[in-house]
């Protein structure tokens, strides 16, 4: 990057800096997209289920998946970009273009300027995502959720489900058809008025909604039923060829809590409760704010990992690569996740929980970086990449073998 004309005026990209970025952005969106559709899927599929069982109202899907899309672009943005650059650095490898680009001068700090720049930029939205959007989110989620739960019941059950639609009713089977209101296996249980205990197994039933919408029928075919005695007597036991059991429509659920957990909260809303002495929050909050701007801060160290990852990549293999940045990042995030929990049970310092592994993270990036400064040589990296390149082929070559010997 460079200014021109007289004065301070915007910076101009160099046409090195307009071809860097050029390699980055379609792999950085291509990354992104599979990322965040693998994501989601599960979570979309599971809350798909749930709704089945539940309300059947699957129009409260899209608030659902809605409100999780801030936490998974939180994922997907960083991982696409850590991704992005090393497949960018790795193509300038087969090319010898980094050969050419070093040989004539340019440092790999230069090269790194451009990525550099995006890294901040990513830095800044993961820090607006974290502090901001996804603690909202967070809570807008599991409103969502309880109002799924109370909403009104449509008298389908799907193979396996469990109801409870209040009063003390409870209502499980164990399959059902296609319409979800003829049931086999079922069982009953209910709370009587007077306190005592009521249990129905029934081999099949048929549910039927009322015309209002408001009760649905259950009729109940081949069945037992146990009752507990009045006064503490013997329990009452019985058969019956037909049993009609009314079920309330409406399923009876809470009022979903006032927003106030620290996962909940805003930066703004959690910095006074840091400073403020003898708040239950206090804690949870100082943990909760280190972690989100540790975060925050370790999108612009992804350069600094792929850069050498993808000049060692020149000459071995990628995924193998990838599969040691993957372990890294792995490590990085469990390690932060471990650290907070400690420190929120104070058993830790929350600097020594979420910092020490953001400090060891640092140093291990910057170290590889500093070590690939001379080109793609012999590095630490290389020599751990084709340790581990190794490692599989050798596995590759007994399974395979092994596969072929003959019995």
């Amino acid at each position: 990057m460079r200014f021109v004309g007289k004065g301070l005026r915007a910076p101009r990209l160099s046409l090195l800096d307009a071809y860097l970025l050029r390699l980055l952005g379609p792999p950085m969106s291509a990354a992104f997209m599979v990322m965040l559709a693998a994501l989601l899927l599960y979570r979309v599929m599971e809350l798909f289920y749930f709704l089945s069982e539940s309300s059947g109202q699957y129009g409260l899907l899209i608030g659902l998946i809605a409100n999780l899309l801030p936490h998974y672009f939180g994922l997907a943005i960083p991982g696409a970009f850590f991704i992005s650059i090393f497949m960018a650095v790795a193509k300038l490898g087969e090319n010898s273009e980094i050969d050419a680009l070093m040989a004539g001068g340019v440092s790999m700090t230069r090269i790194s300027l451009p990525l550099l720049a995006v890294g901040l930029g990513i830095g800044v939205l993961s820090l607006i995502l974290l502090g901001y959007i996804q603690p909202a989110a967070r809570y807008g989620f599991n409103v969502v959720l309880n109002k799924a739960q109370a909403a009104a019941w449509d008298a389908r059950l799907a193979p396996g489900a469990l109801v409870s639609p209040g009063g003390g009713l409870t209502l499980a089977t164990e399959d059902s058809d296609i319409s979800g209101r003829r049931l086999t296996g079922v069982f009953v249980r209910r709370q009587l008025a007077d306190g005592r205990e009521q249990l129905i197994t029934a081999r099949s039933a048929t549910l039927a909604p009322s015309p209002d919408g408001g009760m649905v029928s259950a009729v109940l075919e081949d069945g037992r039923q146990y009752e507990d005695g009045e006064g503490g007597g013997d329990p009452l036991v019985g058969r019956f060829d037909q049993l009609v059991v009314e079920l309330p429509a409406a399923v009876d659920v809470e009022p979903y809590r006032a927003r106030g957990k620290a996962r909940e909260l805003t930066l703004s809303e959690l910095w006074p409760l840091m400073f403020r002495p003898g708040d239950p929050l206090r804690g949870s909050a100082t943990s909760e704010v280190y972690t989100r701007l540790v975060r925050s801060i370790s999108a612009p160290l992804l350069v600094y990992l792929a850069l050498p990852l993808g000049i060692v990549a020149k000459r071995r293999r990628r995924s193998v690569g990838l599969v040691f940045a993957g372990l890294v990042l792995l490590l990085y995030e469990h390690a932060i996740d471990a650290g907070q929990g400690m420190a929120d049970l104070g058993r830790i310092s929350t600097e020594a929980g979420v910092g020490g592994p953001f400090a060891a993270f640092t140093l291990l990036c910057l170290w590889l970086y500093g070590t690939s400064q001379g080109g793609p040589g012999s590095t630490p990296l290389a020599v751990v990449v084709d340790g581990l390149s190794e490692g599989w082929s050798w596995v590759s070559s007994r399974s395979g073998a092994r596969r072929l010997k003959p019995r």
